[in-house]
């Protein structure tokens, strides 16, 4: 709602200031009411989600295809078919996609929340559309490894189903694209074309200054803390801790933005925010045994990116082994997975393109420039854009010869469009790359490289002390009990439930404030714009999160000083088994020798068919 530009309360003969701050202080008690009622309305819709149980929060109809829970290996996952509107025709001979949300902390289905979303623009241009989902509780034995196995089923299932259209199309979001990556890489022969949105796969790279995220690990001692969660829990991770990580990255918009933003357009903001937040406050559960393999082997550990990963069982998962064509999309803007941690695990497993094509695969990436992390996922306008061009454009992608490519998106001017040989806003080319157009996008050290090897043995360290002399004791004092106590009373938590029936110094004044919003709702009378106290409240609202953005920079720049300094040290790196000059070999990705013969020897059976045949062969 626009504000007005007269007074809403005239005062005949009083002088104006005395006016305007009439004028100010009716709306900002109004304006209190209404968000003391939207924090209301969103304590009950957390406790009316979470007594659901957390259902995704899809835009869309949906059906279960299985559930796998009955599988073998039982899992807290699930293959939906997405049911599309009416208006919206599907073509089953089209090629399928399979999204998949991440599990980091809140539930699924954030990536089809609404029409101009993933599932939105491939329904659009008529391709049936799956939706991989998962409950807020593991299973009791679920690993890591179930999860493979159960969304291996799921992909097969889908095949079955489009017997004619060829392999579906996976579209993993952050963690789940990382997920996919360990499905692939263990099943290259099962798997179609990959879309990474927003997936780190080398965590330990990134720009000075710049992802404060991946230094959490060391200033914790490694993460011998996430057990520690995990034992406190029962043997159940709370996902709140991954969202109280992401809201510390930007503490302006965490304490002060996203609140202010509601209040300061209470008329129109209270129900994107309300439909964000049921979301948002959705936290689902892990294993101890998950998160484990998570950072250990994936976060401190980095070794997927280098070649080193082996699954719970022993097999080797390599990204090398994946044949389809891998689509990464990346944001400049984002503080969660910025591009180094989206990329550089080429530069990690291949020497020069030649490599990339004697492994026959097909390396696509875009970087937008300025987009958050959940933006590259749930932003109408990339989705729009940079997905709704990679769905239409995927056959094309599978049919390029193996490199690495940049797709380029540009629009299309208004007179050219849709003309006879034009369909549609944008254009896509894919530029070929070499590896030093992803060495200029940075992020990449020896000296980072060697502080992140000394993190990931000091993690090893403190574990094996952790579990020595600590677990024992936490486990046994631990319960199903003492479990609940400590995830109601996680901040993350208590900002939903203290203003919610379960808080009985709030649950009197609830009805009070429902009845008081429901009267200004009535009689609302919003401060003008010229206001000279509205005028002067923006400037402290703008001084306010530049104070807090201040204090976001001068933390960050002190973790990262701490860190360079403690496990740059010589000293530090010598006692934790590292030679202060490490060598190369030391902490550089494992080169698969027995890899590169067979792509020698594929390569040269290639070249040797060249010269077979004759005038019809080389025709056809």
């Amino acid at each position: 709602m626009a504000a007005p530009t007269s007074s809403p309360f005239p005062l005949v003969g009083w002088p104006p200031p005395l006016q305007h701050a009439i004028d100010y202080g009716v709306d900002a008690a109004q304006r209190s009411i209404l968000m003391a009622d939207v924090l209301r309305r969103r304590g009950e819709q957390f406790l009316a989600h979470n007594e659901a149980g957390n259902p995704p929060v899809l835009g869309f109809e949906w059906e279960v295809v299985c559930d796998g829970a009955s599988l073998q290996r039982p899992t807290s996952y699930q293959l939906l078919r997405i049911v599309p509107d009416a208006h919206v025709r599907i073509d089953d001979g089209k090629r399928p996609f399979i999204i998949v949300d991440p599990r980091a902390g809140q539930g699924p289905g954030i990536g089809g929340s609404q029409a101009s979303s993933q599932v939105g623009v491939a329904l659009r241009a008529g391709h049936p559309v799956y939706f991989v989902s998962f409950g807020p509780v593991p299973e009791p034995s679920q690993t890591i490894e179930d999860i493979t196995a159960a969304e291996l089923h799921f992909l097969k299932l889908v095949r079955e189903r489009h017997p004619e259209a060829g392999d579906p199309v996976l579209v993993g979001n952050c963690q789940a694209g990382w997920a996919l990556i360990l499905l692939s890489g263990a099943n290259p022969e099962e798997v179609g074309p990959l879309v990474l949105a927003g997936t780190p796969l080398a965590y330990w790279d990134g720009h000075r200054g710049e992802s404060p995220m991946r230094y959490f690990g060391g200033l914790m001692g490694g993460t011998w803390m996430g057990e520690l969660a995990s034992d406190l829990g029962n043997g159940k991770f709370d996902g709140a801790y991954l969202v109280q990580n992401f809201e510390t990255l930007n503490p302006a918009n965490t304490l002060f933005k996203k609140p202010w933003r509601v209040y300061e357009n209470i008329d129109t903001e209270a129900e994107r925010f309300l439909e964000f937040e049921r979301w948002w406050g959705g936290f689902f559960q892990m294993n101890a045994e998950e998160i484990r393999f998570i950072s250990n082997e994936l976060f401190v550990g980095n070794k997927l990116s280098r070649g080193k990963l082996s699954s719970p069982s022993g097999h080797r998962i390599d990204i090398r082994n994946i044949r389809t064509p891998i689509v990464i999309l990346a944001s400049a803007g984002d503080n969660i997975t910025p591009p180094p941690q989206a990329l550089n695990w080429v530069l990690d497993l291949y020497g020069s393109v030649d490599d990339i094509r004697k492994a026959e695969q097909t390396i696509v990436y875009c970087i937008h420039p300025d987009v958050g992390h959940l933006g590259i996922f749930v932003s109408g306008r990339l989705a729009e854009r940079e997905h709704a061009e990679f769905i239409e454009n995927i056959d094309l992608i599978e049919l390029l010869p193996p490199g690495l490519y940049e797709a380029v998106i540009t629009e299309i001017p208004e007179e050219e469009r849709d003309g006879p040989y034009v369909e549609g806003r944008y254009t896509t080319r894919f530029t070929a790359r070499t590896l030093d157009d992803l060495r200029r996008v940075g992020g990449r050290s020896s000296e980072n490289t060697a502080r992140f090897a000394a993190v990931a043995r000091l993690s090893e360290i403190n574990q094996g002390l952790y579990r020595q002399l600590v677990q024992p004791w936490v486990q046994a004092l631990s319960s199903d009990a003492s479990a609940q106590v400590v995830r109601q009373m996680q901040p993350a938590r208590l900002r939903y439930t203290l203003w919610s029936n379960k808080n009985p110094l709030f649950r009197p004044v609830a009805p009070v404030v429902k009845s008081l919003a429901e009267s200004v709702r009535a009689h609302r009378r919003p401060v003008a714009e010229d206001n000279p106290f509205w005028q002067v409240q923006t400037l402290w609202a703008e001084a306010m999160v530049k104070s807090l953005d201040a204090w976001r920079d001068l933390r960050n720049s002190a973790i990262e000083g701490w860190f360079e300094m403690v496990y740059g040290a010589p000293l530090v790196q010598a006692v934790l088994g590292l030679r202060s000059s490490a060598s190369p070999d030391e902490l550089s990705p494992q080169r698969d020798h027995v890899f590169a013969h067979l792509a020698e020897r594929r390569r040269q059976h290639q070249e040797a068919l060249l010269r077979q045949g004759g005038l019809p062969e080389a025709v056809l």
